[in-house]
């Protein structure tokens, strides 16, 4: 194992990662995050420099954390040799495998690998797959001329619109996702159209590996064309920044599908693979 902090050869991983994609957007979004100032306190092992197989991005040893944080405490990953990455895991102190965490890839042996070193740890494992999504490049700005006058208005989000977003993600409702949607919008770029009270009515946030997540509009002001103006202002903004603006999508969610077709996005020849492993000690107590 070996500890990637020069940060003179963390840009040259940026810039070999990007010949890797679109497998290696995972980890490059997190390395990009990384080189611009680092605000997650992620750190990056490989297996070896510069000729790595396996690459993974890890919260750094000395951040605070809370054992049933998976949402803060996750892992992205990309190789060359699926027994490199495999080799990796079962190294010490690669992985802290006494709390609930993910793991996150785009690579299709990513679950079976991690299962064979979870199951050997009695860890609890479970995938979710995704369409991945990678949005074409937005030289105009998106047609705001149906927001008049001063509300409906397109804006970003503050920390203490963190509540509802947590109250509406699928994956929220805890006290965990709730510090760590904080986080994000306190961290990285986000969207959202405020009504005339001044209270997010559609938005989509980024997270920690540079993806576009929790798009969602409230019921009452779906049709409105929020949601598409709210997902191209955040790709154009990510992609001003340099970021690729990438995104998932369950392959039940039709009228995301929907919205994603009709922005002319790309739907990737990869899967967005993510695992939440969970020791035994903490599965009745876990938000998965």
């Amino acid at each position: 194992m070996l500890v990637l902090n020069c940060s003179t050869k963390l840009l040259m991983l940026e810039k070999i990662l990007k010949n890797h994609f679109p497998e290696s957007l995972k980890v490059y979004g997190a390395v990009m995050n990384i080189n611009r100032g680092n605000p997650f306190q992620k750190e990056v092992v490989l297996d070896s420099w510069p000729d790595f197989k396996a690459v993974i991005t890890r919260r750094q040893r000395e951040a605070e954390t809370d054992n049933l944080d998976h949402y803060t405490n996750a892992y992205a990953v990309f190789y060359k040799d699926v027994r490199a990455y495999q080799q990796l895991l079962e190294e010490h102190d690669v992985i802290n495998w006494n709390q609930v965490f993910q793991i996150q890839g785009l690579q299709s042996e990513l679950y079976d690998a991690s299962k064979a070193v979870a199951n050997s740890k009695q860890l609890d494992i479970k995938l979710t797959s995704f369409k991945a999504v990678h949005f074409s490049p937005v030289s105009s700005l998106p047609d705001t001329s149906f927001l008049m006058g001063s509300s409906p208005r397109l804006t970003y989000l503050s920390v203490a619109d963190a509540d509802l977003l947590n109250r509406t993600w699928s994956r929220g409702g805890n006290e965990q996702c709730l510090r760590y949607i904080a986080k994000l919008i306190s961290c990285f770029p986000s969207v959202c159209v405020r009504d005339d009270k001044g209270n997010p009515v559609s938005w989509s946030i980024t997270d920690q590996f540079a993806t576009m997540c929790h798009g969602y509009t409230l019921p009452d002001h779906r049709r409105k064309g929020y949601s598409r103006l709210v997902a191209i202002t955040l790709a154009r903004k990510l992609q001003s920044r340099g970021f690729p603006s990438q995104g998932n999508v369950l392959d039940d969610n039709m009228a995301s599908i929907s919205l994603l077709k009709s922005v002319h996005a790309e739907f990737l020849p990869c899967r967005f693979h993510r695992l939440i492993l969970t020791p035994k000690p903490f599965s009745d107590q876990a938000h998965l």
